[in-house]
């Protein structure tokens, strides 16, 4: 999600034995997962690691008029956990607008109401005793169970609630004939190795960490309205005109933009006849279900190879009001972003079958689904497409906590968009971040991004979104682009469909690139801090000049140099932050040349610096 978020901490202890070199501070509850064998220290999985799943059939019914949102889900979950379940926790995430919720968005008086209720439970095809179940904000537990190892529980809850109007966060009706409906049925929460049930309330701030399950999902709406959804349509012929079916199946071959549903087509003749129409979905192995509806947007549509060995396609979807024009560009920025993913950053092909832009009111990512708010500019429409659509690998393809490490999906999609929308438009200097982080260096509440984004505030945009992206990218210059990509890729594929947390991340890249950079990751992620460089002298040598940089602060930081000689030339000169790696003070760079410097400038694009006055250098 890309939001200027602000956030206090708790500092982490006790040391990671991943490498005989310098180790990584460690806390207990993570050493403990290291002794239990779920994990290794080189990063990949430990023989002992395990994830519970659950298999959701959902049935859904949505009024688009009265918001109403009524429907039944069945859940099969299985317990592949060594400890025996003696409750279950629920995650009703619409509960955020339940009238009491703690919460940190600001919501509407009018959209607050009784949440989400419950009108029935059965469990194992037995009616639930409702003194078992209590209801505390965003978590239910079901309590009184017994679910050993290996064992399956069912659940069937039948639910209703009323989508909220006006206060839109991340969900909810966009005008009238058109909303996206997230977070909408009751889910069991994520039972991990670590901290066991996931206890934390959603408060409209934090995201989110759910399981891998896979979903069969019925949705039905009334007539001449559309259904883009997680997951592949399963019944196009039932629910939609044949012309629309064949422009689908078109734009699944083509590379062009098809106009399935354009401004022309009559849109009394897109979806069946009949007064309600049922979609059918099914998606298998993601982290969530979500779907919106129109009656009026418009569909654009391409597809392109992902996976050249293969041969596998992706379709890429936006879905829109004709009257947004800046979302007619959105397609073909959603198809660069797809293509750029797979063959150039992350290089690593796209996982999901499509991709949906849905023109919504919020800059949020799900799986397979993107509700995108339009915009003024075309560089804003750019980055934010990419931004979100970048969040399918970090975290839905990983299975990343979000809720605990919001820098391990936002300060990726952050990277992401950084080196991406520049090759959609070469005009573009993305520098999303980079003033809010020089102006945090350094203050009190400037926290190691290794705090939990569960216990930050002030520090939550930077620590989450630029200084992490700052140190991936630096990282990546570090290594070179190669070796950072196969360091990258060793990552994916140990965690992909699993639940990677942060020293897994930093042991996989250890380990994938052949390199110990721990050095790294303590003084980017784990200390206090901040980047300070100075060009502290020149002086002319016998072959050109000696330019002396010293780091005043005690973040590493690549050095880059402008220098400008007395004929209008300039020059570059670029070190990574290896010359920082064994603990020194200053750096000497030496400049043969025969012309006269004139000055000396520090500092690039991508790389903070808490004083930037000394970051001149006239040369007399």
């Amino acid at each position: 999600m890309k939001k200027r978020l602000c956030i206090l901490f708790t500092l982490f202890v006790f040391a990671l034995c991943s490498f005989s070199q310098l180790q990584l501070p460690l806390p207990r509850n993570i050493l403990a997962i290291y002794q239990n064998g779920t994990r290794t220290t080189d990063g990949k999985p430990g023989k002992a690691y395990w994830q519970n799943r659950a298999n959701y059939l959902l049935h859904v019914d949505f009024d688009p008029e009265t918001r109403l949102v009524s429907g039944t889900v069945d859940i099969n979950y299985t317990n592949n956990s060594p400890d025996t379940l003696r409750q279950i926790w629920f995650k009703l995430y619409p509960n955020l607008y339940k009238r009491g919720t703690p919460r940190e968005s600001k919501i509407s008086e009018r959209d607050l109401t009784e949440g989400l209720m419950i009108d029935s439970m059965w469990i194992n095809n037995q009616t639930a005793d409702k003194a078992r179940i209590a209801v505390d904000g965003t978590n239910m537990t079901v309590n009184r169970q017994s679910v050993p190892h290996g064992a399956n529980i069912r659940f069937r809850i039948a639910y209703h609630y009323t989508l909220n109007k006006t206060s839109h966060v991340r969900t909810g009706e966009v005008e009238p004939g058109a909303a996206f409906v997230a977070y909408f049925f009751p889910r069991i929460a994520v039972y991990d190795d670590i901290d066991g049930w996931n206890r934390h309330p959603y408060d409209g701030r934090l995201e989110f960490y759910n399981d891998f399950c896979n979903f069969d999902s019925y949705i039905t709406v009334p007539k001449n309205f559309t259904v883009w959804a997680t997951g592949d349509l399963q019944n196009c012929n039932e629910v939609l005109a044949p012309t629309i079916c064949q422009r689908i199946a078109q734009a699944e071959k083509s590379n062009a933009i098809i106009n399935v549903i354009d401004t022309t087509d009559d849109k009394q003749n897109i979806t069946a006849k009949n007064p309600f129409n049922t979609w059918h979905f099914k998606a298998e192995n993601v982290t969530d279900f979500v779907f919106a509806t129109s009656d009026h947007y418009i569909w654009q549509s391409s597809s392109l190879v992902v996976d050249p060995n293969t041969g596998r396609r992706t379709r890429v979807d936006a879905a829109f009001n004709p009257k947004h024009k800046d979302y007619f560009m959105v397609a073909d920025d959603a198809h660069k972003t797809i293509k750029a993913m797979s063959y150039v950053f992350p290089a690593w092909a796209y996982p999901y079958n499509h991709e949906t832009v849905f023109d919504g009111l919020d800059q949020m990512e799900y799986p397979m689904m993107v509700n995108d708010n339009p915009t003024e500019g075309r560089e804003e429409s750019i980055t934010l497409t990419d931004h979100e659509i970048f969040h399918t690998m970090f975290p839905f393809y990983m299975g990343i906590n979000e809720t605990k490490y919001a820098w391990m999906d936002e300060g990726w999609a952050t990277i992401g968009e950084w080196i991406i929308s520049p090759l959609i438009d070469s005009s573009i200097v993305d520098t999303y971040g980079v003033l809010p982080t020089e102006r945090h260096l350094g203050t009190e509440a400037d926290l190691p991004i290794i705090a939990l984004s569960t216990e930050t505030n002030a520090a939550y945009y930077t620590n989450s979104y630029p200084e992490p992206a700052m140190g991936y990218l630096y990282a990546k210059d570090l290594l070179g682009d190669s070796l950072f990509t196969k360091a990258l890729h060793h990552y994916i594929e140990q965690w992909h469909g699993k639940h990677p947390v942060p020293f897994d991340f930093f042991n996989c890249m250890n380990t994938g690139s052949g390199k110990n950079l721990n050095w790294f990751w303590k003084r980017w992620f784990f200390d206090g801090g901040y980047a300070d460089l100075a060009v502290a002298s020149v002086k002319k040598t016998n072959t050109g000049y000696s330019i002396l940089v010293s780091a005043k602060g005690t973040k590493p930081v690549p050095l880059d140099l402008t220098l400008t000689y007395a004929d209008g030339t300039k020059g570059k000169v670029h070190r990574s932050i290896a010359v920082w790696e064994k603990g020194a003070s200053s750096v000497v760079i030496n400049v043969s040349t025969g012309r006269r410097l004139q000055s000396v400038q520090l500092g690039s694009t991508w790389v903070p610096d808490a004083n930037k006055k000394d970051n001149v250098y006239i040369v007399k």
